[in-house]
């Protein structure tokens, strides 16, 4: 679980709470930044480092949401109805770091590659700000039925918030995730990957970055409006659908937006598909 093939950063997005973003910054530091990526509800940037890892000749930088990994900006669960609060995360990265990022003054549109809940929050700050993003490469984003905007998932937030938070140690939590569960079609290097940062040291062990009222949150909290995100992109996305329970209604292309259904993968397709993924990253950053 060593830190190779990355350098840590730290962000500073003007929070008024003075917390910051952690980064993780992939490729070389001389070229312009590439591309962001964006992690699911629960994980955290790490986890994707060995599906970036080969995209060596890429400036990618990946970071840990609100409540996740290693960030310090504030996570209140209560009175939460949607992801405007992640999504006001991106947008201040996008508008007010990047060009520091970069170390030019005018910093050219980036890629957003995001993952389920990631995903979404790339499509939502890519309608709102569309003079900063030149393409989407979205990994089963959360999209929903129309209708059902707004509905929550109570069934998995109840799942989050019973869910073991603390171990005597990294190697033990590793060891109680590995092919079980959610966990049960991961490759180890994801999983290492992802328990490496998503626990944090305590008196008696560790416990988890990203705790269990914060992910239920992220469940419940649907308000935020994707079709309407989807109607107002002007930038090409490629959307990557799991065959089974996809979290995406969006099943068919339509105007900018390509969708492919990729055989044999569930919501966990990044680790389960990475060639397929890494091929359309690639396709977007050419």
């Amino acid at each position: 679980m060593s830190d190779t093939g990355f350098v840590r950063r730290t962000i500073d997005i003007g929070d008024p709470s003075g917390g910051h973003l952690a980064a993780l910054e992939f490729g070389p530091a001389d070229r312009p930044l590439d591309a962001l990526l964006l992690h699911a509800n629960g994980f955290n940037a790490r986890t994707y480092r060995s599906l970036l890892a080969p995209l060596a000749d890429r400036r990618i930088l990946a970071y840990d949401h609100r409540g996740h990994g290693r960030t310090t900006l504030p996570a209140e669960p209560a009175g939460r109805s949607d992801w405007q609060d992640v999504t006001d995360d991106l947008v201040a990265l996008m508008d007010r770091l990047l060009d520091r990022l970069l170390d030019r003054l005018d910093a050219p549109p980036l890629v957003l590659i995001g993952h389920s809940m990631g995903g979404t929050v790339s499509l939502l700050a890519a309608a709102a700000r569309p003079e900063r993003v030149r393409r989407l490469v979205l990994l089963d984003p959360v999209i929903p039925p129309p209708e059902r905007r707004g509905e929550g998932h109570p069934e998995i937030a109840e799942r989050a918030l019973k869910r073991r938070s603390d171990f005597p140690s990294r190697e033990e939590a590793l060891a109680a995730y590995r092919g079980r569960g959610a966990f049960r079609t991961w490759p180890e290097a994801p999983l290492a990957d992802y328990v490496a940062d998503g626990f944090r040291s305590c008196p008696g062990g560790v416990t988890l970055a990203c705790p269990g009222a914060w992910e239920a949150s992220n469940y419940m909290a649907q308000g935020h409006d994707s079709w309407g995100a989807l109607a107002r992109l002007s930038c090409p996305a490629e959307i990557l659908r799991a065959e089974t329970g996809s979290t995406c209604a969006l099943a068919e292309s339509r105007g900018p937006v390509a969708v492919e259904t990729l055989p044999g993968t569930t919501h966990f397709l990044p680790f389960e598909a990475p060639e397929r993924v890494r091929a359309a990253i690639r396709r977007a950053l050419a």
